[in-house]
């Protein structure tokens, strides 16, 4: 497993230590650009602003996107020679769905930007799970479905993983 190998770190944590570690830095940086701690000897204070701003629904839904996008290529990349299936991603104004392509079957999985969520729902339109936001007292933003706590690849998974490894 990549996440136990010493000094190797999945996708999800790369980009997460890239956004919180950006943000983080902006929000330590004092006027003179040297990061500080907010103690009071001459540092800057803790930006809480700057990095809740990069806590919105708008923000982790492209995250999102993007990181579904590099799951399907690599599903792809993991189909028999011979396979008959393929998936896809197609976007809409707020949305992108996740399909699956075979000769006589098409199934997918949709995600919707939401007001106050990201919505996650099957092909019929039945919810499967919302996503919500949650900017904890350390300054962190983060995922959370059914008042859990979860990872970028958890939710990816949680959303996808009957459509990709369904055995029929």
């Amino acid at each position: 497993m990549i996440g136990s190998l010493p000094g190797v770190k999945s996708v999800d944590e790369k980009a997460s230590d890239k956004s919180t570690r950006n943000a983080a830095d902006t929000a330590h940086q004092g006027a003179d650009g040297k990061t500080g701690n907010g103690n009071g000897n001459g540092q800057a204070k803790f930006d809480w602003v700057t990095l809740r701003s990069a806590c919105t629904l708008p923000k982790i839904f492209a995250t999102l996107r993007q990181q579904v996008e590099e799951d399907v290529k690599t599903r792809n990349s993991q189909r028999p020679h011979y396979a008959v299936y393929e998936f896809s991603v197609a976007d809409d104004i707020d949305a992108f769905t996740v399909f699956l392509r075979a000769k006589d079957l098409s199934r997918s999985v949709i995600f919707k930007l939401n007001e106050h969520a990201i919505a996650v729902q099957d092909d019929q339109g039945s919810p499967k799970f919302q996503v919500r936001l949650h900017f904890t007292d350390s300054g962190e933003c983060r995922l959370r479905v059914d008042d859990q706590e979860r990872e970028y690849w958890q939710v990816r998974r949680m959303a996808l993983e009957d459509l990709m490894f369904r055995q029929e």
